[in-house]
């Protein structure tokens, strides 16, 4: 793997904390999230730290795992349970995905033109692997759904 990618991913661990804060104020105020902002911000905040704490075992492996999957479909589950609608999990997401990159860019470990390969690289991974997050968070909320109708 290129010296690049492994900053990138030391980076999202060893700044989890420091980078799903922000994500959660952005989260929080974002109109896109609404229910968000009704949400205890530790609970939230603790959801995202998991997510770029495993986020490194996510990008490395080449398929994405059973793990990875069980994963996500915990994330769904935990986002259902709190009560909020798939379109604002899939959204939050989208936004761990912008904080993970632009905490990366604010660092500048991409900073050459020589550098500029690695980091096209690097981002096709990362948004690659946050499709896959989507697909099976979106596919995990339609079981979920079906589940509570055929209860009632």
């Amino acid at each position: 793997m290129k010296t690049y990618a492994i900053k990138y991913l030391e980076l999202a661990e060893k700044h989890a904390e420091k980078i799903a804060a922000r994500w959660a104020k952005d989260v929080k105020s974002n109109a896109k999230t609404p229910t968000y902002k009704s949400l205890n911000e530790e609970t939230i905040n603790h959801q995202c730290v998991r997510f770029y704490q495993n986020f490194s075992k996510m990008f490395l492996d080449e398929k994405i795992t059973d793990d990875v999957l069980r994963y996500f479909r915990s994330y769904a589950q935990e986002s259902y349970a709190l009560g909020i609608p798939a379109n604002e999990t899939i959204y939050a997401l989208i936004l761990m995905r912008r904080h993970i990159w632009l905490y990366a860019e604010f660092q500048a470990i991409f900073s050459s033109g020589i550098d500029q390969r690695q980091a096209l690289d690097t981002l096709g991974r990362t948004i690659l692997l946050f499709d896959y997050a989507a697909y099976e968070v979106t596919k995990e909320y339609q079981d979920l759904m079906k589940k509570e109708k055929s209860k009632k």
